[in-house]
């Protein structure tokens, strides 16, 4: 029973846009309780994360905590802990949310991009477990990026290493927030898929309903996921001809929701690559809680 009282939790918290969760975990990230608020977005930061503090200090403090691990939406300045711009947080502009933490629990805080935390979560115990070199890519509301080399996330002189949201995939005009025009995300994500096909039927359309009438082969749209796999086929190519990743990962709702789509994608990229043999394309396996798990690996 004396070891008992010498384990060192972590607690992790996955900052969203619209929800905002905390958990604490043991030495193997593994999660033992968990919490979830709403993110009243617009009431900013310390009204949402102080609830969370609140909790970390009546329920968690006591156990013996290592830090605390967070995953935010970019972007982030890494190296302060401090949101930048964040689309999906208005009002927290640069607030900075490892110098918040600290100051209200006493514990040490490492912040990092949500999707390199995700992205860590699948190199340390997901799908790419064991794999030297990472590259995951999450497409779901936006398309997010992260290369995990020898199970730690590069962040890049400036954090951001990885935002592939704005590689340039194709000739389209559309700029998606403020994004360079013809840019991964603004062809690839969730939000776009739904509005390239809205403008291809002349109605409104979501991105559920797009897959569909896909599965029912309506010819229309499968040229529209056809041109889905080529985008993202480009933008995977161009990962491959930079970083050489041992394995990708793809993740995010529109690839776990749709997995019909992920052997079209890998043909298409092995069309594209010089080597075609050392394509390695997974599904990530963590599904929900690789925010959670993830953040918390940032504190060793």
């Amino acid at each position: 029973m004396g070891n008992i009282s010498k384990v060192k939790y972590i607690i992790s918290i996955d900052i969203g846009g619209t929800n905002i969760r905390a958990a604490l975990l043991d030495e193997e990230r593994h999660i033992l309780e968990k919490i979830k608020i709403k993110n009243e977005v617009d009431n900013g930061p310390e009204y949402n994360l102080s609830k969370i503090v609140n909790h970390i200090n009546e329920k968690w403090l006591s156990k013996g905590i290592k830090g605390i691990g967070i995953g935010c939406p970019g972007p982030l300045d890494i190296k302060s802990g401090t949101i930048l711009r964040a689309p999906n947080l208005r009002s927290w502009d640069n607030f900075n949310v490892k110098k918040y933490f600290e100051e209200n629990t006493s514990l040490k805080t490492e912040v990092n991009n949500d999707a390199n935390v995700a992205g860590l979560a699948e190199a340390m115990v997901g799908s790419a477990k064991g794999a030297e070199s990472v590259f995951y890519i999450t497409v779901s509301t936006g398309v997010g990026g992260a290369l995990i080399i020898d199970n730690k996330i590069i962040n890049g002189a400036n954090s951001f290493a990885g935002e592939i949201c704005n590689l340039i995939i194709n000739e389209d005009k559309y700029s998606h927030s403020g994004l360079v025009n013809g840019g991964l995300e603004g062809q690839c994500s969730g939000p776009n898929i739904s509005r390239l096909a809205s403008e291809k039927l002349g109605r409104k359309i979501d991105t559920p309903e797009v897959f569909e009438l896909y599965k029912n082969n309506n010819t229309e749209i499968i040229e529209i996921i056809d041109n889905l796999c080529e985008n993202l086929s480009k933008g995977i190519c161009n990962i491959i001809s930079i970083v050489d990743p041992e394995v990708i990962v793809l993740g995010g709702s529109v690839i776990l929701y749709n997995l019909s789509i992920v052997e079209i994608i890998k043909e298409k990229v092995k069309e594209k690559v010089i080597n075609k043999d050392s394509v390695d394309i997974r599904v990530a396996k963590i599904g929900d809680d690789s925010g959670l798990r993830g953040a918390g690996f940032l504190i060793k």
